[in-house]
């Protein structure tokens, strides 16, 4: 058995997965031609599959959010979104997925007519279509696009839906010159009303975006997170040494939302082998693997695990590590948490270490 096989049977969990960008290339050309949708660069789906990942690979996180236009333009009616839900969770299943937070921008889908409320719905209802008869569990997260000034009222949906499987919110889009304090009233009321927020930090831009983000706005997560090696040195012997925000992020087990094959994409770091995550992941810091955008990447779960394995000689510890950190660090009721960790994850890593063990 090859660890390339035991990787795509093992149970993974993900916290950092954007619904625009996971659609299937096949249906983003259904989707176009049932709704009218004319702009498709093309309609070959092996070119257009290409088209994507070629775009996402500009090394230029603005460049990168570009492709999106298409995903978004796809989706902008309540068959379409329900549609697109529902093949991410069977995909993400598929993938040996076994629980999924997977992030979406309402704002982004209204230009057909529907609500803010009624997007959200049709969200929910395809993930619980799509997970069906699977060991999937799968939750929505909210998201406002940090350069609109949408964000208190899209937090708002977020925390009405909160018995609809949403559990938390978050911001995305450029970070450059749209710090998380612009947000500052959305991120207090998710505060006041008990609810969850994981914010879009430290990806392309530096420190202060973190900072912001866990001291101003009470991040419990951060997404991506991987420009605090800005604040880590290492020494000749690769000794390091952490300044104050990297030593409270690690001292308080604030969680990193890591996409490596992304971050290669949009430039944060030149190859896997070169990516933050094999220190941050040395030092202990609460990492978790993440996908981001499986079309755009042209990536999964289980290519994820495969290319840290292959750059960092992990093993399945190192994969086991990682997803009870996610899961640890999910937005689900606690003890649904521990139910996926003692009922799911342990056993079937302690299996298939076994199967490793025997050379089966």
């Amino acid at each position: 058995m090859s660890m390339a096989d035991l990787i795509q049977r093992a149970p993974k969990a993900l916290l950092h997965d954007h619904l625009d960008g996971g659609l299937r290339p096949q249906t983003v050309i259904e989707l176009a031609s049932e709704f009218g949708y004319a702009d498709l660069p093309t309609t070959d789906v092996d070119e257009l599959a290409r088209w994507f990942n070629r775009g996402a690979k500009r090394n230029d996180l603005v460049l990168y959010l570009e492709t999106f236009a298409h995903t978004v333009g796809v989706m902008q009616h309540r068959d379409a979104i329900e549609r697109v839900a529902y093949e991410c969770a069977v995909d993400l299943a598929a993938d040996g997925v076994v629980y999924a937070e997977v992030r979406f921008a309402p704002e982004l889908h209204i230009d057909g007519g529907l609500t803010l409320d009624e997007v959200v719905e049709a969200v929910m209802a395809g993930f619980r279509r799509g997970a069906e008869g699977t060991d999937l569990f799968i939750y929505g997260l909210v998201t406002a696009m940090r350069q609109a000034a949408r964000s208190l009222e899209i937090a708002e949906v977020a925390v009405r839906h909160r018995d609809n499987g949403v559990v938390g919110f978050d911001i995305a889009g450029p970070e450059a010159g749209f710090p998380p304090t612009r947000h500052l009233d959305a991120f207090q009321y998710v505060k006041r009303e008990n609810f969850h927020s994981t914010i879009h930090a430290g990806e392309a831009f530096g420190l202060p975006s973190i900072w912001e983000a866990v001291q101003f706005c009470g991040a419990e997560r951060l997404g991506h997170g991987v420009r605090l090696v800005d604040d880590i040195e290492l020494d000749e012997a690769g000794d390091a040494t952490l300044g104050q925000l990297a030593t409270y992020i690690r001292d308080r087990r604030i969680p990193l939302e890591v996409c490596p094959t992304s971050n290669v994409n949009t430039g944060v770091a030149a190859t896997i082998a070169e990516h933050p995550i094999g220190m941050l992941r040395r030092l202990r810091f609460r990492v978790t693997l993440n996908t981001d955008n499986r079309l755009m990447s042209d990536t999964s779960m289980t290519d994820e695990m495969i290319a840290c394995c292959e750059a960092f000689g992990w093993g399945l510890d190192d994969l086991q590590w990682l997803t009870v950190n996610a899961v640890k660090s999910a937005f689900a009721p606690f003890p649904e948490r521990i139910k996926i960790i003692d009922g799911l994850i342990k056993p079937r890593y302690a299996m298939l270490k076994a199967e490793q063990q025997l050379g089966v």
